[in-house]
């Protein structure tokens, strides 16, 4: 987990230097007066220095959702120091001053509806965050596009409208994205989950599996049955983090649960979806919970079975006013749109970036009314034991399905080894074949 040294981030280091440099300056000047009289340093002086103890785009502890400014700042500032990319203001166009009144055109691609309900959903409304507080910039969107080939077609017609920057959002995106970046050197290309970065080609991806373990102890606290189910698309190392963080959330309130877990193949396939609810349904699950792109027809036959759901991506708790629990939920405006100021000020340099509750990459969302106050607040105290690093749900020893131990006693592993996970712990059933 993080710690809490406050930091900021690289973006906002040139205005706190030039205002020390300022006040070595003035102090300077005083020393060398022969007017014995005291005199301070300016009111206006010191709230510079103040003001740039802040990420470059400001967010408030509401806009983190709980989250810290500092620590969401200090993480941004950790991945330049530790980049061995160029700063963009060597090769991005995107960092070159505009004319008046030119825009900054920002691509945005989804794999699916901007409206699903889910993780697409989530991605765009973040993109009109960055709308909102980027007058300058001009955003190109498209959605439903597929993790082949037509994602690299997309990106090209949207250079050719004039994009400097384009944000890949889907999981499958990275191998065709990166296949292009060489050709595009003056384009910055972002992606949501890879592990590698390259001079213009940066990842990053929220710890949204915190709030899985969290939403776990919601399902682990309210099942009758001790049976769960998790419905997925495709065995990534992000679905298995999840379901796995789930599971332990739930078996820490209640060691008898067990979790079913199936897969789709599909990032949204309602049919499959229903197909999969009615099956878990028939088999005694009396909680679902998924990692699905659209959540809705899931939430939605949860709602009709009277059985209890939790949610994913995005607040669906309209869906399913009695079967809703809470949910993990993205805040990816802040993030995207200090990515974006970074990148026009030159500072940027392409990481690989996970963070989490602690600089409010992610957020709860609501309790549904069957959820009681008790229950309520063990989720609540969770979450801030999460946000704290009170709680690591994976520290060892840990074993999955077969008995083995992947997480030896004592081990608290790294972002990028849970992000890195390839097996279902003890007491998930189901395969990833």
């Amino acid at each position: 987990m993080h710690n809490h040294i406050p930091k900021v981030p690289i973006t906002v280091f040139r205005g706190m230097l030039g205002a020390i440099v300022l006040m070595v300056a003035l102090l300077a000047l005083v020393a060398c007066s022969d007017d014995p009289t005291p005199t301070t340093v300016p009111p206006t002086l010191t709230q510079a220095v103040v003001a740039a103890m802040v990420p470059a785009t400001n967010p408030s502890v509401a806009d983190l959702a709980g989250g810290s400014p500092e620590v969401f700042g200090r993480a941004f500032k950790d991945a330049i120091d530790g980049s061995t990319q160029r700063p963009a203001s060597e090769f991005a166009a995107a960092s070159e001053p505009r004319a008046a009144g030119e825009k900054l055109k920002i691509g945005f691609i989804y794999v699916g509806s901007q409206r699903d309900l889910g993780y697409n959903q989530a991605a765009y409304e973040g993109s009109q965050w960055v709308e909102a507080n980027h007058p300058d910039v001009e955003l190109l969107q498209a959605e439903n596009i597929p993790e082949t080939a037509e994602v690299q077609a997309v990106a090209e017609q949207m250079i050719r409208d004039g994009a400097k920057v384009i944000f890949a959002t889907s999981y499958g995106y990275s191998g065709p994205i990166k296949e292009i970046a060489p050709n595009h050197p003056d384009v910055v290309f972002l992606h949501m989950g890879d592990q590698e970065s390259l001079e213009n080609y940066g990842a990053f991806f929220g710890n949204i599996w915190q709030l899985e373990y969290a939403t776990g102890i919601a399902a682990g606290k309210t099942t009758k049955s001790n049976k769960l189910g998790f419905i997925a698309a495709f065995p990534i190392p992000q679905t298995l983090l999840n379901v796995n963080a789930f599971h332990l959330g739930a078996r820490s309130v209640n060691p008898d649960v067990e979790t079913t877990f199936v897969m789709t193949s599909a990032w949204c396939d309602p049919g499959k979806q229903a197909t999969a609810v009615q099956t878990m349904i028939n088999t005694g699950i009396d909680v679902i919970t998924q990692h699905q792109d659209c959540t809705k027809t899931i939430v939605e036959a949860a709602e009709r079975a009277n059985i209890y759901v939790t949610g994913y991506h995005q607040d669906a708790s309209p869906a399913a006013p009695n079967a809703w629990l809470t949910g993990a939920s993205w805040n990816w405006g802040p993030v995207y749109s200090e990515i974006v100021s970074e990148i026009k000020d030159g500072t940027y340099q392409a990481s690989v970036m996970f963070v989490g509750l602690d600089a409010g990459w992610v957020k709860l969302g609501p309790f549904g009314r069957a959820v009681p106050a008790d229950v309520k607040q063990l989720v609540l105290d969770t979450v801030e034991g999460l946000r704290d690093g009170s709680i690591t749900p994976f520290s060892g020893p840990i074993s999955d399905q077969d008995g083995t131990v992947r997480i030896a006693a004592g081990v608290s592993p790294s972002d990028p080894e849970l992000q890195s996970i390839t097996y279902l712990v003890e007491g998930v059933k189901g395969t990833i074949n």
